[in-house]
């Protein structure tokens, strides 16, 4: 037998636990743990040139009516964030001959 205080003492933790899900304070991501750092084209350091700055991935596109190719990325300098190496050391150089 149900009695009528336990359905309304039932409903009341349904109804609190859905509020507290839908309105309470959610966990954010765990701070530093972020993707690739990546361009405004949105390639990473790797697919552009270090010297011309050009990038050398392939984007698939349309090229006219309904037809759609690979193309070259249109993105002529990276963007993105200073890689760690390159901001506090410089570049080492290979020998000299």
């Amino acid at each position: 037998m149900i009695d009528p205080l336990s359905l309304v003492i039932g409903g009341a933790l349904v109804g609190g636990g859905w509020l507290a899900g839908r309105f309470g304070s959610r966990r954010g991501k765990s701070g530093t743990a972020a993707g690739p750092a990546v361009c405004g084209c949105g390639h990473d350091l790797a697919l552009h040139d270090r010297e011309a700055g050009h990038c050398h991935a392939e984007t698939f596109r349309k090229t006219g009516v309904g037809i759609k190719a690979w193309a070259r990325c249109n993105c002529q300098r990276y963007t993105g964030p200073t890689p760690l190496e390159e901001f506090f050391a410089p570049t080492p150089l290979p020998p000299a001959p």
